[in-house]
């Protein structure tokens, strides 16, 4: 009889029976005990082996919104997820994990958050934390580096981070886009002579991150010189604006193709469609977004084979051929013109509403594919897609995009039948569910097409409440 510790593995407990095998007990957490026999005969390795197969992990996500608590929710469903801390999390992902009051660009709190509680896996949900190199931050200190972090290193994050970066990749490595160029505020008024080569629509895109909100699409020229001065000169979006992209107006439906990489090889997840105007018939200002759909139903094999061939295997091998660390999702948003998919941007994380549809439906164990990313060896795992559609709808605070009100009381969660219900902006306060940011939750329903499945969205919707709670009606109108 002996009791043995095996790293960060639960205590053994081997004894050694009157027949000739070994029992082999441990304790898993959620699990319950676990009994293999080995023979006696058997090598200490292999039981150790035995051991790592069953490990759990600690895991860490970053983010508070919509897509965390998605991803939350399927990296929990996994055996082998043991414990999942969230920072900061919402209520929402307080019910299902435990939330820690830690900024996700405060990296030194997250360093010592992570010796302290033994985290063996960072998952990274938003892009801020990305874009200021929190990968670099682990691979390079000493106690961290030993912990997978899911998402790009520095350089790959600025596909996101700057939009003439993600410009400059597409043209060098001849992947479809809008033509382009870029100004300053020192040649501002160069860039209002483009302006004027170019047909309205003109297209205003601030270099850096502004929240999704950094895209201006205007019809009048002298507006969009006006706004340009603005983003150039006036600083309307901060540092995000001291660059701006001027575009070619690209006239098509857009749609999202989500790519999961360990760095040379991919799995491309399910196709989505969002939609990010705040007001319906696609009007209004711009907001993270108001509902998606997936799979896009017009997206056909010979639109995703183009899709592949084009966009994302070039991408991936632009990473390789560039030099570019890249362990985690690349979010391509398309445009489809003429039958032929032309890339607006590239994010460098999962988009939001559209991971409450597309992680859903994904059936494989999510941390598995996470520690495949991990290990380099995605090609070793398989991908399972629940072949029904997914939508969801997006209910904002009022005022949303512009100024709104928090701490609005949430009603009728316990009403909810046969949806998912994804926080985004909320939390507890005194006891009751309150609202707390523009986009407050996210009900995502299944069909088997996308017009079952918003069917299923709205009825509950109708059994939820709070003041000044607003969403769009027409989610998916336009495929019809």
């Amino acid at each position: 009889r002996q009791w043995i510790g095996a790293g960060n593995f639960d205590l053994l407990h081997l004894h050694e029976p009157a027949i000739p095998s070994i029992s082999l007990l441990a304790c898993w957490a959620a699990e319950g005990p676990m009994v293999g026999t080995f023979h006696a005969a058997a090598k200490r390795q292999k039981i150790i082996f035995a051991i790592k197969t069953n490990k759990k992990m600690v895991i860490l996500l970053l983010g508070s919104g919509g897509r965390e608590h998605a991803l939350a929710s399927k990296m929990l469903q996994s055996s082998k997820c043991s414990t999942l801390f969230v920072a900061p999390g919402n209520a929402g992902t307080a019910v299902i994990a435990t939330n820690i009051t830690i900024s996700p660009t405060d990296f030194n709190a997250l360093k010592s958050f992570a010796i302290q509680e033994k985290v063996e896996m960072l998952v990274v949900g938003p892009e801020d934390p990305l874009v200021l190199g929190i990968y670099d931050f682990f691979k390079k200190d000493s106690e961290l580096s030993h912990i997978p972090v899911i998402g790009p290193s520095k350089v790959g994050a600025q596909l996101e981070g700057s939009k003439e970066f993600a410009k400059e990749f597409l043209v060098k490595h001849k992947i479809p886009t809008a033509a382009y160029d870029s100004f300053t505020a020192a040649t501002v008024e160069k860039g209002c002579l483009f302006l004027e080569t170019l047909q309205p629509p003109y297209v205003l895109k601030a270099d850096g991150l502004a929240a999704g909100k950094g895209v201006l699409i205007i019809q009048d020229l002298e507006e969009a010189k006006t706004e340009l001065r603005n983003m150039l000169v006036h600083a309307k979006f901060g540092n995000a604006s001291a660059k701006v992209v001027i575009e070619e107006f690209l006239d098509g439906i857009e749609l999202s193709c989500f790519v999961l990489t360990d760095g040379q090889q991919y799995k491309i997840l399910p196709t989505a469609k969002d939609y990010k105007r705040i007001g319906e018939g696609d009007t209004g200002l711009n907001t993270g977004g108001m509902g998606a759909i997936s799979p896009v139903p017009f997206v056909d094999s010979v639109l995703l084979d183009k899709i592949e061939t084009r966009i994302v295997k070039p991408t991936v091998e632009g990473l390789q051929k560039d030099g570019i660390e890249y362990k985690g999702f690349i979010f391509i948003g398309l445009i489809i013109v003429k039958g032929e998919p032309i890339v607006i941007e590239y994010n460098v994380r999962m988009g939001d509403p559209e991971t409450e549809v597309v992680i859903p439906r994904i059936k494989s164990d999510l941390v598995e594919l996470f520690q495949a990313v991990a290990n380099g060896n995605l090609n070793d795992v398989s991908l399972a897609i629940d072949q029904r559609s997914a939508t969801t709808v997006m209910m904002v605070s009022g005022g949303y995009p512009e100024e709104y009100e928090k701490g609005k009381e949430i009603f009728g969660l316990d009403k909810m039948e046969d949806s998912l219900v994804y926080h985004a902006g909320t939390k507890i306060e005194n006891g009751k569910l309150v609202t707390n940011g523009g986009r407050v939750l996210a009900i995502t329903s299944f069909g088997n097409d996308f017009q079952e499945a918003i069917k299923k969205s709205y009825q509950n919707i109708d059994k939820l409440h709070f003041d000044k709670m607003y969403f769009r009606k027409d989610i998916g109108k336009d495929l019809k």
